[in-house]
């Protein structure tokens, strides 16, 4: 029986997706089964949660159910036929760090100072909402004697600003769950941070963290639901949470069942840049486009917008982006 534990610092549930009321009438699915775990904290690692049980998929329950998880687990059921198991562990707005245990922090060198050298302190320290491994030892520890089949990760907004150190703790989090379940190819699935119009336009925020989320992919066994295309800029909640639940669901089809999919499982991959001597211009390479192509073009067929360029004196600027398929680079 697959089943996944999730962290959505959105707290989305099925109820706040899109088509909620048509989604909920809809979702009698017995096979696909979720249980919540409430939310709790504690400095040491708990053996026992309270909760109200696993609940099988009716319209009369699944309101609540974690959404991604849901779409996720459904679009498995669809194309595999097998019992679903959810376990929607939790807390939206929260920090990466709760939720790691103390051996993924000490897995990573860059986390010795500020994490690892200070477990103790933490473990002593009143149960925290930001105490690293708080949630873990209270939401995720109890968890263990369960064979999980992998991990669905939706963090990020609460550690954006950080840049390249998120993927240090990505490092972290992955290696940690990986050891307390003894499973060290454990797949791990996250979403990348939905994209957002803050105050600026120039917010270097969101680069910075994508950056560290493309850098995670580098981590054997994980995979990203890519989202730039299916949010809502001014809305730091998107509601189409269909479409990241299936695009999670495509990385598992594509690399923990074998399916051989007529659909790309990856959206578009930065994967270098080329620039030509004498060229005021950039090639930016991607990878993972899929069919025809369709990987990567605009909604509204209009340019790309948001691209910048700069010289050596590294002062950016705005930049035309053109989209041009590999035949014609």
């Amino acid at each position: 029986k697959p089943s996944s534990a999730a962290s959505d610092v959105y707290k989305r549930q099925v109820v706040q997706s899109a088509n909620s009321k048509e989604e909920i009438a809809n979702a009698n699915h017995p096979l696909i089964r979720h249980i919540k775990i409430p939310h709790k904290l504690s400095p040491k690692p708990q053996d026992n949660v309270p909760s109200s049980g696993w609940q099988p998929c009716t319209p009369k329950v699944v309101a609540n159910f974690t959404a991604v998880g849901y779409y996720f687990g459904r679009h498995l059921h669809k194309e595999l036929n097998v019992p679903i198991g959810l376990i929607g562990s939790n807390w939206g707005g929260t920090r990466i760090e709760p939720w790691t245990p103390p051996v993924g922090f000490k897995s990573v060198p860059a986390l010795k100072k500020n994490f690892a050298d200070k477990l103790d302190q933490f473990a002593s320290a009143k149960p925290g909402r930001g105490t690293p491994s708080h949630m873990y030892n209270a939401m995720i520890h109890p968890l263990l004697p369960y064979t999980i089949k992998g991990a669905l990760w939706y963090q990020g907004e609460s550690n954006n600003g950080e840049g390249m150190l998120y993927h240090e703790k990505m490092k972290a989090l992955i290696a940690g769950w990986r050891s307390v379940w003894n499973n060290p190819e454990l797949p791990f699935y996250f979403v990348q941070l939905a994209p957002f119009r803050y105050n600026s336009d120039n917010d270097p925020r969101l680069p910075g963290i994508w950056q560290a989320q493309l850098e995670t992919l580098k981590v054997p066994h994980t995979g990203m639901a890519v989202t730039t295309a299916i949010t809502t800029l001014r809305n730091i909640h998107p509601p189409n949470k269909q479409d990241v639940g299936k695009r999670l669901a495509l990385w598992a089809l594509v690399k923990d069942y074998g399916k051989k999919l007529t659909t790309q499982y990856s959206g578009p991959l930065f994967e270098k840049t080329s620039s030509a001597e004498g060229k005021d211009s950039i090639t930016v390479h991607f990878t993972k486009l899929g069919g025809q192509h369709h990987g990567l073009k605009t909604n509204d067929g209009k340019s790309p917008s948001h691209f910048e360029i700069s010289g050596k004196d590294g002062k950016w600027h705005p930049a035309k982006a053109t989209i041009v398929y590999g035949d014609h680079l």
